[in-house]
């Protein structure tokens, strides 16, 4: 029986976002496979989950620990890294001797084959793993990271920002194509992620392991649903913030001059309080919602508007599996075998966004029809157990040859 560590830099739960449910995923794919899981998490405190929490998590696989780790962003370490390290802050802020330690002793009680790392950051362990072990070490990719600062650092309008996202991007660049030699396999999440590693460094042990649904555990309720709009994910998350603020700011006055009627509901971990606070005829902001399927189930139209972003909008998959119809820009159906007017609409500028929703409202059998289209391609490429078997075919290959 094959035995996998999983290290991740923070406790996947609660599964409201995209993230954690592409860790889960994982998690349930080895598990359901047959193999013995131990989960060993940092439990961050940007993203706590409490003890009592913990105790109740992930019983059924056969191990899982975390240990509390403080990632706070502080500004006199953020300094000291801007102009004394050529590191990226992120990984000198993921890093502590502590959680090496355990990493080290989980290596010895659990004896793994296999190493996976769901985070580039997490590589600055991964000299003192191979140190100890011969598993086989894999790094699930889910971003390109330096692309999505890349993003952000040409739109940033202030200056002193601006110079130090541009700063950050070219140390993520450097560190990301040093991380990726180090691995002896790599799950990017996107075809277009892989290919960008390939351009950058001449790696071929790569097999893409996009997100994947259990289509069984969705289903559609169209005749409890209403016309509206919603938006669902973690606000902590830069890209969605940006893309709220942008939409209620350029799209919904538009919006609703043409469309009165028309509501858009927004949700997500860490609401910024200026969000909670809004009070804009028509949009309603619930805050962090216990149930996102829940908070999803009675609502039809998906609205996407993020410009910057990486790796699979989870979102946007699961909102296909129930049906839903969908508006985004390019950036949100990145990596995603979709076409547009086909799967989904496409929306760059404002007055797009508001043609999109406007069409949806006054055809809405044609939008249904497209609906049914995108539900059948999840089906058909994105489902749960094709993607897990192709990755541990490969993996079973590399094991075989050692």
């Amino acid at each position: 029986m094959r035995k996998i560590l999983i290290i991740t830099n923070r406790v996947p739960y609660p599964l409201n976002d995209g993230g954690n449910l592409a860790v889960h995923a994982m998690i349930e794919g080895y598990r359901m496979s047959g193999w013995k899981v131990y989960l060993l998490s940092m439990n961050t405190t940007r993203h706590y989950v409490e003890p009592s929490v913990l105790s109740g998590l992930y019983n059924y696989i056969d191990k899982f620990e975390w240990v509390d780790f403080n990632n706070d962003v502080k500004f006199v370490k953020l300094m000291k890294n801007y102009l004394f390290s050529k590191l990226p802050e992120h990984a000198e802020r993921f890093y502590h001797p502590e959680f090496e330690e355990r990493i080290l002793r989980a290596i010895d009680e659990f004896e793994p084959d296999v190493i996976q790392i769901e985070s580039v950051y997490l590589t600055t362990y991964l000299d003192a793993i191979q140190k100890r072990t011969k598993a086989l070490k894999v790094l699930r990719s889910h971003n390109i990271e330096y692309h999505i600062w890349h993003g952000l650092a040409i739109k940033a309008r202030n200056r002193l920002r601006k110079k130090y996202l541009h700063n950050l991007t070219h140390r993520l660049k450097n560190f990301e194509r040093r991380a990726w030699r180090k691995y002896d396999l790599i799950l990017p999440i996107t075809e277009k992620d892989s290919f960008h590693i390939t351009r950058l460094e001449k790696i071929t042990d790569m097999v893409v392991a996009p997100f994947s649904i259990e289509i069984k555990d969705i289903v559609p309720h169209h005749e409890n649903e209403n016309w509206v709009g919603y938006h669902i994910g973690a606000m902590d998350w830069i890209p969605n913030r940006d893309g709220i603020a942008w939409f209620l700011q350029h799209v919904w006055p538009k919006v609703h001059n043409r469309l009165p009627k028309f509501e858009f509901y927004f949700a997500g971990r860490n609401m910024p309080d200026d969000f909670k606070n809004l009070k804009i005829e028509g949009v309603h902001c619930a805050g962090e919602v216990a149930d996102a399927n829940e908070f999803i189930a009675d609502k039809r139209i998906l609205i996407v508007p993020v410009t910057t972003t990486g790796g699979i909008r989870v979102k946007i998959l699961e909102a296909w599996a129930a049906g839903k119809i969908v508006i985004t820009t390019p950036e949100g159906v990145k990596g995603l075998d979709a076409k547009p007017s086909e799967h989904f609409l496409l929306a760059r500028k404002p007055d797009e966004f508001v043609k999109a929703i406007k069409w949806c409202m006054t055809n809405k059998a044609e939008a249904e029809q497209m609906a049914e289209k995108a539900r059948q391609l999840v089906i058909n490429k994105y489902q749960h157990r094709n993607v897990i078997k192709k990755v541990i075919d490969k993996i079973e290959i590399y094991l075989e040859l050692r």
